[in-house]
């Protein structure tokens, strides 16, 4: 399957999905496996079909550098653990969009890059408005419930690596430091997440996404159909 029949049958079945307030997708994955950049061709692809989409990152949500280190600097638990404000999330994004909410959200509250607060504007959203928000660990217990249509990017650790060591370099600086931090603490703490949580059997949808062109599609049971293509 082209990547680009895999947006098209992932945006038709999102679009499918009925609500009487926004529909909630989360696009799930392992970091550098392709999730951001796969959100962003779903939120057109929804566009492009008549739908107000709103695209949000859990990037937005993190917590300030003293709380996401203090199990220490290379700690695979607070990586998990300590990473993001789930209650800022959920206050502000989630709830706001889901039964009964008031359609009005903030897509940030915090800037891990100057680890200082955003002061984003609060935006109305349409009842009918599709929320598309891209990060690491959103299928975990704390936010299962809050998503509409859940999809998992999947790919090997290797091939993550392999990507994070040309997309992250500028950010850490060199090859050598971005391969020490996955290995250190980013890589445990998503096996940790793998293997305790098992966010591939939470999707609706599992996107193999080892081959960036022609990726697998997985449906799950309660996705749209059992097929992988």
């Amino acid at each position: 399957m082209t990547r680009e029949q895999a947006v098209r049958e992932v945006a038709e079945a999102i679009v499918a999905v009925e609500r009487p307030h926004p529909v909630r997708v989360a696009v799930d994955g392992v970091g550098a496996s392709g999730k951001t950049v796969f959100a962003d061709a779903l939120a057109e692809e929804v566009r492009r079909g008549g739908r107000d989409v709103v695209r949000v990152s859990i990037d937005g949500f993190h917590n300030p550098a003293a709380t996401r280190t203090r199990q220490g600097a290379d700690s695979p638990r607070g990586y998990y653990e300590d990473s993001f404000d789930y209650g800022a999330f959920t206050s502000h994004v989630l709830e706001p969009l889901g039964p009964g909410g008031s359609r009005s959200i903030r897509r940030a509250v915090f800037d891990f890059r100057t680890d200082s607060p955003v002061d984003s504007p609060v935006e109305d959203v349409a009842p009918d408005a599709v929320l598309i928000v891209d990060g690491i660990f959103l299928l975990r217990p704390e936010l299962l419930a809050g998503w509409d249509y859940r999809v998992f990017v999947e790919v090997d650790f290797d091939v993550a690596l392999a990507r994070a060591l040309t997309r992250d370099l500028v950010l850490f600086g060199s090859a050598e430091a971005v391969e020490e931090r996955y290995r250190a603490r980013y890589i445990p703490g998503e096996k940790h997440y793998l293997d305790t949580v098992g966010p591939a059997t939470l999707a609706d949808v599992v996107i193999e996404n080892n081959d960036f062109l022609n990726p697998g599609v997985r449906w799950c049971s309660n996705g749209r159909r059992e097929e992988t293509a």
